[in-house]
């Protein structure tokens, strides 16, 4: 029996392929689980509110016994009035000739106002998962610009890097995506992120140990790792829009349930997320990167005891390098 309080959650850019994925699966119960009832506000810009009617309607067709509710809006503070969680998915893509500077300029002024939206109107719990790129440069916009709500109720979707490398890495050594345990994303959600097999375990064996034994050893496995698994999991998303020709949705989706559920529910293991640094692993304090994290009682904890080597600690340390970039472009800008 469901529980009688619904919980609200608001989707911005819901009248996108991300949001239309997203929220039928919240509707049936995947984020929050079947006995927990909803309510979603569905935000959009102008252009796109005729899309999230539809989707609105299609929601209420689907009969889905945990949605209580649907409401459509324009208006950010109506939006994220109570909202305990919310999934700001939309975004200004990259358009032709745009620079990245252009884009994060574009995109600062959208999170700037999502931020002091959610800052005046959220509950006072609420979760923040951004999913809209340059995603962990607008996590930090969003949280600078809220400043009642604390930095730790923010997080950047890596989830989609992750479950990418976890498939791509479970084809490599013959396993199920849930027999691997150990895997992590560090850095931006960028082309310089960084999958980290090193204490990896399929099934309790080190994958490395695995991987060399079919591939002739350590010079094997780090020529697989920088020719091969490096390059696919980072280049996914540009695989699929050529494949497809448009991007990641449904995978997208399912990355923010599992990010979000886990958040909300706790997980076990190791997962990947996009958090504020607090300056551990020798990441500089106040950027949002990717860490190996485990959920506890509702808040994201890194964990302890990885020890990156020296072909980790380069690729760390650039993905790193890239986000202060950002952050100082997005600060030469005035809005930090």
């Amino acid at each position: 029996m469901a529980a009688t309080r619904p919980v609200t959650i608001a989707i911005t850019g819901a009248g996108g392929q991300i949001g239309y994925a997203l929220a039928f699966r919240i509707a049936a119960g995947d984020l929050l689980g079947p006995e927990t009832r909803v309510r979603l506000r569905l935000l959009e810009i102008p252009q796109g509110v005729r899309a999230a009617e539809g989707t609105a309607l299609e929601l209420e067709d689907g009969a889905f016994p945990l949605l209580e509710a649907v409401d459509v809006t324009t208006d950010a503070e109506r939006g994220f009035d109570g909202v305990e969680h919310a999934l700001l998915v939309g975004a200004k893509p990259r358009g032709p000739g745009m620079t990245r500077a252009d884009l994060l300029g574009d995109n600062a002024a959208i999170f700037v106002a999502q931020g002091a939206a959610l800052n005046a109107a959220a509950d006072d719990a609420v979760r923040i998962t951004v999913v809209g790129n340059p995603a962990n440069t607008n996590a930090l916009i969003a949280s600078a610009h809220a400043p009642d709500i604390p930095a730790s109720r923010f997080s950047a979707l890596t989830r989609l890097d992750h479950n990418r490398g976890l498939a791509q890495l479970a084809n490599a050594v013959d396993a199920r995506v849930d027999e691997l345990d150990g895997f992590a994303v560090w850095g931006n959600h960028s082309a310089s992120m960084f999958p980290d097999v090193s204490r990896t375990t399929a099934r309790g064996d080190r994958v490395t140990g695995i991987l060399g034994a079919r591939l002739g050893g350590p010079d094997g496995v780090r020529e697989w790792l920088v020719d091969t698994f490096i390059p696919r999991v980072a280049n996914r998303g540009a695989e699929i829009i050529e494949a497809r020709g448009s991007s990641s949705a449904a995978s997208a989706a399912n990355a923010t349930i599992d990010h979000v559920r886990d958040w909300s529910l706790g997980s076990t293991g190791t997962t990947s997320a996009a958090v504020r640094s607090d300056g551990a692993y020798g990441i500089p304090a106040g950027v949002f990167a990717s860490f190996p994290v485990h959920a506890i009682d509702g808040e994201w904890v890194v964990q302890e005891g990885f020890e990156p080597d020296a072909f980790a600690r380069d690729r760390i340390d650039a993905s790193a390098a890239e986000l202060v970039a950002e952050r100082d472009a997005v600060r030469a800008l005035g809005l930090l």
